[in-house]
C-alpha cells in the first residue's frame, strides 16, 4: 500500500518547483527551470539532483523565503547575487553588488595564462572586482604574491574575504588604485593581469536587464568603444612589468585590432597574440615586455 504521506511530499516539491518555473519563464528569465531548482536548492542548503533523489521536506517558512527569492529573480536581479555566491575555476567565490559576476570567459583567459608562466614571484591583476583572478592564480601557484587593485573600495573588501576563504590572504595586498597609477617607478611584476571595462557605453541598452540594472557600471562600461581604460593601462604597464614579463587582457569581442594596435604604439611589447574563444570570438590578448 503506497504511503500517502510520502506522495503528499514529492507532489508538494514538484509542484513548488513548476510553479517557480512557471513564474520565472513569464517574467522572461532565461533558463528559468535551472535558476527555480538553484533558489530552492539554495533555500534547503541542498544540491539540486538531491532535490529528486531525498525528498527534502519544505516547511511553510521555506516555502515563503522562496517565494521572495523567486520575485527577486523575477525582477530579473542575476541569480548570483541572490544567493551571494558564484563558481569560477573550480572555486566558489563571494560575490554582491559591488563587483561584477566572474565569466567563463575570465575563466579562459586564466587557463591560457597558467600555460604561459612558469613560476611568477609577483603578480598584479587591476580591477580585482571580487578578486577571483588573482585568488585563483595564488591557488594554483603557491610560491607567488598577488597585488589586486581597485578603484572601488566595496570591491576590495570583497576580493579580500574570497582571499581569506581560499586561505591565501597572507599573499595578497590590495590597492585602491586607477589602474597601475598608483604604482612607484620601482615598483616590477613577472605577470599584469586584467579583465577591465571594455563594453561600448552606446551598447547599454543592448544588454540583458541583469547586466544593466544590476552589476555595477563602472565594471562594464569604458567610453564609446569600450577600450578607454585597456589603452590606459597599456601606455603605464611597460614601466612596471619586468622584462619578459607577461601582459594578460581580457577583451571584447572584436577588440583585438585595436589592442594590437595600442601595444604596437606602446613601443615595449612583442609577442603579441589575439586568443578567441571557443565560439571563435576574439577574448584575450597577451604580450611580453620588451624590459
Amino acid at each position: 500500500m503506497p504511503c500517502p504521506t510520502k506522495n503528499r511530499k514529492n507532489t508538494r516539491l514538484l509542484d513548488l518547483l513548476s510553479r517557480g518555473e512557471g513564474y520565472l519563464c513569464g517574467r522572461g528569465v532565461p533558463n528559468p527551470r535551472h535558476d527555480a531548482e538553484e533558489l530552492l536548492s539554495f533555500i534547503l542548503r541542498k544540491n539540486r539532483l538531491d532535490l529528486y533523489l531525498t525528498d527534502p521536506v519544505v516547511s511553510e517558512g521555506e516555502e515563503t523565503l522562496y517565494r521572495t527569492l523567486l520575485k527577486r529573480r523575477g525582477h530579473r536581479e542575476p541569480l548570483q547575487y541572490i544567493v551571494g555566491e558564484v563558481s569560477f575555476f573550480g572555486r566558489t567565490f563571494t560575490v554582491n553588488r559591488d563587483v561584477l559576476i566572474p565569466r567563463p570567459e575570465t575563466e579562459l583567459l586564466i587557463e591560457e595564462v597558467l600555460e604561459r608562466i612558469g613560476a611568477p614571484r609577483r603578480i598584479i591583476d587591476v580591477g580585482t572586482g571580487s578578486g577571483c583572478i588573482a585568488v585563483t592564480l595564488l591557488c594554483e601557484k603557491p610560491d607567488a604574491a598577488a597585488l589586486a587593485i581597485d578603484l572601488c573600495r566595496e570591491a576590495l573588501a570583497v576580493a579580500r574575504r574570497n582571499a581569506a576563504r581560499h586561505h591565501v590572504a597572507d599573499r595578497l595586498l590590495t590597492l585602491r588604485g586607477d589602474l597601475l597609477s598608483s604604482l612607484g617607478d620601482g615598483y616590477r611584476a613577472d605577470l599584469i593581469i586584467a579583465n577591465l571595462p571594455y563594453v561600448p557605453e552606446t551598447t547599454r541598452e543592448d544588454l540583458q536587464p541583469e547586466v544593466r540594472d544590476y552589476e555595477p557600471a563602472s565594471a562594464l562600461f569604458a567610453g564609446p568603444e569600450g577600450l578607454s581604460l585597456i589603452e590606459g593601462m597599456i601606455r603605464e604597464a611597460g614601466r612596471v612589468l619586468r622584462s619578459g614579463g607577461l601582459l594578460a587582457l581580457e577583451i571584447g569581442a572584436g577588440q583585438g585590432g585595436q589592442v594590437r594596435t595600442f601595444l604596437r604604439n606602446a613601443n615595449g611589447f612583442d609577442n603579441i597574440e589575439v586568443v578567441s574563444d571557443l565560439a571563435g570570438l576574439e577574448r584575450m590578448v597577451f604580450a611580453n615586455c620588451k624590459g
